[in-house]
């Protein structure tokens, strides 16, 4: 099969925009038990049906989502010079400058240009005490942070601290749609790792033949968080391997599965490709959050999504060796990282 052929749509105005469904969290968060088991159904449906999702009434202040914002726009206005002594170490963590990813092995499209934005990634910055920071392990660095810049890393950790605690908050949804007890999942996420992506898409008035601002793949973790951008290029692939484009919902923030999420439930759950066009006219800047389970913790199959017709597909994993392996699979610069750790 020709993954091109799959993947592609000819011409930004070929692909049709089709409306995401949106769950209301504003009874669930106010404390409404009888809300739990109704979101649970519709967030089963989405995640069984497409994988991808908007939240409404999702308790975060437009406030901070403008402040964060701000503060990507400021980051990227400043020399590349600066910007390029935060460069990504082996612990993603760092400045990626554009032209230096592509995903080299994703399913849903064969790739041949480099991606075009520019990115900054943050991460949970664990205790000095913890044995696999003294130890060096990978991925259990510090992050890096920018010079002259007041108030930039005060907004970062508040943005990456609200998003996570919207994100545990969800668990109990996640759980009852698997038709698991509510609580489930809060083993795994004591210590979670929680990665935070600032991107920047610069405009180009047209885009070469296959060549994206963030080419076609499906996030590593258990869910992303992503607050709508201003600016459109998002684009999700269905079922039927067809490309389209989320309506534009005013205050909603898009939800969708990883692929250690996927592979948890033996594919009950959908890791849904998607990719992001390049934008003709306008900057366009996102602050995804990615919500994962502890480094370390081994996950088996969920049991209600293992059968005698349906066994595992995969065998018990930790996130950190799935990580691990998606990052030295995914990004060039990883090649100069290939460190035992």
């Amino acid at each position: 099969m020709n993954l091109a052929t799959v993947a592609v749509t000819v011409g930004e105005d070929a692909i049709e925009t089709r409306a995401l469904p949106v769950l209301d969290l504003g009874p669930f968060l106010a404390g409404d038990e009888g809300a739990k088991q109704s979101l649970a159904g519709e967030l089963r449906q989405a995640a069984e049906e497409i994988g991808f999702l908007a939240i409404a009434n999702h308790g975060v202040s437009q406030d901070l989502l403008d402040r964060m914002l701000e503060q990507n726009e400021r980051f990227c206005a400043l020399p590349i010079e600066q910007k390029l002594a935060m460069k990504i170490d082996h612990n993603q963590r760092g400045y990626i400058q554009a032209k230096a990813t592509m995903i080299k092995h994703s399913t849903y499209h064969e790739h041949t240009k480099w991606d075009l934005n520019e990115t900054c990634v943050f991460a949970t910055e664990h205790s000095p005490d913890d044995p696999h920071v003294k130890a060096g392990r990978q991925f259990y660095g510090q992050n890096q942070w920018p010079e002259n810049l007041p108030g930039f890393r005060e907004t970062v950790d508040e943005y990456m601290t609200v998003l996570e605690g919207l994100g545990r908050s969800l668990l109990p949804l996640w759980a009852l749609a698997l038709e698991l007890p509510e609580e489930f999942f809060s083993p795994y996420f004591e210590n979670g790792y929680t990665y935070f992506r600032m991107a920047h898409y610069p405009p180009k008035p047209e885009a070469d033949e296959n060549e994206f601002a963030l080419g076609a793949h499906a996030d590593t973790g258990f869910m992303t968080l992503l607050p709508s951008p201003d600016v459109k290029g998002l684009e999700i692939m269905d079922t039927n391997n067809i490309w389209f484009r989320p309506d534009k919902v005013p205050d909603v923030i898009h939800v969708n599965i990883g692929q250690f999420l996927e592979r948890w439930s033996n594919h009950r759950f959908r890791a849904t490709p998607h990719r992001v066009a390049v934008p003709r006219d306008n900057e366009r800047y996102t602050t995804p959050v990615f919500i994962n389970p502890d480094f370390e913790k081994i996950c088996s199959c969920l049991p209600t999504c293992q059968s005698p017709a349906t066994p595992p597909r995969y065998p018990p994993e930790s996130y950190w060796d799935f990580f691990k392996w998606y990052m030295n699979n995914s990004y060039p610069h990883y090649d100069e990282f290939h460190k035992g750790a």
